[in-house]
């Protein structure tokens, strides 16, 4: 049984924009790339929302991926692979971050588990690295995302640097699937489908 870990904010727990609730689990990406997988996988959904790369939120509090990731990797190993999808709420103005620094954000968790010894044999899992898709100021979060949108569209390239020089594949969400026209975040369900069949793939070919 090969064991993947989902590591990410809320478009990982499956919001949806239109309801303020949560999407089936059959719908959410991490199902649909589990039924893709088949038999002999198994997905470990580990998203919340508003969670980020590694800043803390003054306003919400425990938000900060960094400080959760080693216990959660722990807890869950041994592991074959970890999928990190986080940078969104990096982006909220709250934050004031540059999207260089998102990125780099996202590398201290690639390497944290890098130098883990939660995979198989005390090893450390492969990581697959995912970079969000760009987002829309619109709708209820579009007062806090503001100068968001701009910002999102660099974290393609900012991510494909850090990767490159990680040794960390890479799937790019914004080739894949684009942000709700309700409120410019999270995902609808044909995204979610789209989103889980292409990291479905990924996961095949790194740890067959």
């Amino acid at each position: 049984m090969k064991r993947v870990l989902c590591f990410g904010d809320s478009n990982t727990w499956g919001y949806n924009a239109q309801t303020w609730d949560r999407f089936p689990a059959d719908v959410r990406w991490t199902g649909v790339m589990h039924a893709s997988l088949g038999p002999g996988y198994e997905v470990i959904e580990e998203g919340l929302n508003g969670r980020t790369t590694v800043w803390n939120d003054p306003i919400e509090g425990y938000k900060n991926g960094y400080d959760y990731l080693i216990p959660c990797i722990e807890t869950h190993k041994p592991l074959d692979l970890v999928i990190i999808m986080l940078g969104t709420n990096d982006l909220k103005q709250r934050f004031s971050v540059p999207a260089e620094d998102i990125a780099k954000g996202a590398a201290v968790l690639v390497r944290a588990v890098q130098r883990s010894e939660t995979g198989s044999g005390g090893a450390a899992p492969a990581v697959l690295l995912a970079a969000p898709a760009p987002v829309e100021e619109i709708g209820r979060f579009a007062e806090m995302f503001q100068g968001a949108a701009a910002k999102s569209r660099k974290l393609s390239a900012h991510f494909k640097t850090i990767a490159q020089e990680l040794g960390c594949p890479l799937l790019d969400a914004g080739e894949i699937v684009v942000s709700s026209p309700v409120d410019g975040i999270h995902l609808e369900p044909e995204e979610h489908a789209k989103l889980g069949r292409a990291l479905a793939a990924r996961v095949k070919e790194i740890i067959g």
